[in-house]
């Protein structure tokens, strides 16, 4: 068969997805449903996989959905058992101590923490961390879910303690490669803008306010960007956590002394006082502690995994954030037990709120399997990622890598994953044009990182948290093109340089 052809029903399945979801509208559960079956169909009427692998296909995406509802439920039941001691509306309230600017308190949650929330956790933790936050500041749901995964984007690129390099790419991953990533992902520092924008949205006065925010939106993402860079210097474990300590320092002392800050304050959604004003120690211990526990977790059970005994390889990490969620949120029902029965109450929410992502999730992540393996098969050809990849064997390459990494995290949720995914492929095919491989899988590296903010996974669990359903349409409407404009200024980047 033609390769043309066969690079055609490869993408096939994936034009459908973006038409029933966009045009006809259709809820992600069954847009993804209907995009794995055709997904099977193909592997079984055109690839002709092998049976074995189809199943151990599906089997692997539901074990990939299963670690990440653990993340969704955790995340959910920790926030209501927050929300129902008045935890978050005091944390929300405290805030203000920082600035009663709305522009100034959005930037701080959802790039300076989402960052180093990235950093010690990663795995999707900060838009679900950070969304509940940014509707108690007074953003609503929709606003909220899409800002903070704007966030959740360029300090992707280093994860969780360096896993998108260090797992992702493994041994194909050089001494130039993190530094590379980083100095591409200096681009980075326009996340910020994106989410003044996106604040400033529905005010009268929208450009006075964006012009007025616009110094420390910028400011605030060189701070990040500019200390990644630093940082990277010490081992690819650190840009995400230090650089984004390092920002926060600097921002917090540049705000203190009002320098970059607007010069009238905007709050237009004034914060009611919460009933009872708790003491700080009790507002910051369940994220203190929760924070705590997630670097532990990540030094003591980063690396250790169970093997699952399947046909194609999984293995189940020991690290699930998801855990620590559950257990620092039955800490706090414990010692801060208000005489309701909120752990019933918190568990059946949670239930209800992670259900649907985990089965999206489950879909989309057997999609990915499926194309994964699909080159174990009685046809002779080659796997559909190979054929995807391959369809942009050229010179332009370098703007292409970036665009097949941003796909990676959209499809699976995860940089670490598309850089599994696309390394090796994106390495051959480097070699073969001639092009310098680890600036290739640097530029794939930062792409997936921006591709985290369109990330099916990501976007389900964040709209979880803060009670949203079938409202991916709006949500993608809102990230794509920030989304697009950041890979596409880095595949340039890469144009130039490569």
């Amino acid at each position: 068969m033609d390769f043309d052809v066969l690079l055609f029903l490869s993408l096939a399945p994936f034009i459908i997805f973006l038409f029933l979801l966009l045009w006809k509208r259709l809820s992600l559960f069954w847009v993804s449903l209907i995009t794995l079956l055709l997904f099977v169909i193909l592997s079984v009427m055109i690839w002709k996989t092998y049976p074995v692998y189809i199943v151990g296909s599906l089997v692997k995406g539901f074990l990939v959905a299963l670690d990440i509802f653990f993340i969704i439920f955790g995340a959910i039941f920790f926030l209501e058992i927050l929300k129902s001691l008045d935890i978050i509306r005091n944390i929300c309230f405290r805030l203000e101590s920082l600035s009663k600017d709305h522009r100034i308190q959005v930037i701080f949650l959802a790039w300076l923490f989402e960052n180093f929330l990235e950093g010690t956790a990663g795995f999707g933790t900060p838009s679900t961390v950070v969304a509940p936050l940014l509707v108690g500041i007074g953003l609503t749901p929709i606003t909220a879910v899409i800002i903070s995964l704007l966030g959740n984007s360029a300090s992707v690129v280093f994860g969780a303690a360096g896993t998108p390099i260090r797992v992702g790419y493994s041994e194909l991953a050089t001494q130039a490669l993190p530094l590379w990533a980083a100095v591409y992902n200096l681009i980075g520092f326009i996340v910020p803008v994106f989410m003044l924008w996106m604040v400033t949205a529905k005010e009268n006065n929208r450009r006075q306010q964006f012009r007025e925010g616009l110094p420390f939106a910028i400011w605030t993402g060189i701070a990040f960007s500019a200390s990644s860079v630093l940082m990277v210097f010490l081992g690819q474990e650190f840009p995400s956590i230090l650089g984004s300590v390092m920002a926060i320092f600097l921002v917090l002392i540049t705000t203190k002394l009002k320098i970059f800050v607007p010069k009238t304050v905007e709050d237009p959604h004034p914060f009611s006082n919460p009933e009872k004003l708790l003491p700080l120690g009790r507002v910051i211990l369940p994220y203190g502690l929760l924070i705590l526990l997630l670097i532990l977790g990540k030094i003591f059970l980063g690396s250790s995994s169970i093997a699952v005994p399947l046909i194609i390889k999984h293995s189940i990490s020991l690290f699930n954030p998801g855990f620590f969620f559950i257990l620092v949120g039955l800490f706090i029902a414990i010692v801060f037990h208000n005489g309701t029965n909120i752990l019933s109450r918190s568990c059946k929410t949670a239930i209800r709120g992670s259900t649907e992502p985990f089965l999206v999730i489950a879909f989309m992540s057997g999609v990915a399997q499926l194309m994964i393996y699909s080159g174990r098969n009685m046809s002779g050809f080659s796997s559909m990622l190979e054929i995807i990849a391959l369809g942009f064997k050229n010179g332009l390459l370098p703007l292409w890598a970036p665009i097949i990494g941003a796909f990676g995290s959209f499809i699976t949720g995860s940089a670490t994953v598309s850089n599994l995914m696309f390394g090796n492929i994106l390495a051959m095919v480097a070699g073969d044009v001639g092009l310098n491989i680890s600036k290739i899988l640097a530029l794939a590296l930062v792409g997936a990182a921006a591709g985290n903010m369109i990330a099916l996974a990501d976007m389900m669990a964040a709209e979880a948290v803060v009670g949203l359903k079938n409202m991916e349409v709006k949500v993608l409407k809102g990230v794509i093109v920030p989304c697009l404009i950041y890979v596409l200024i880095v595949g340039l980047a890469g144009l130039l340089t490569v």
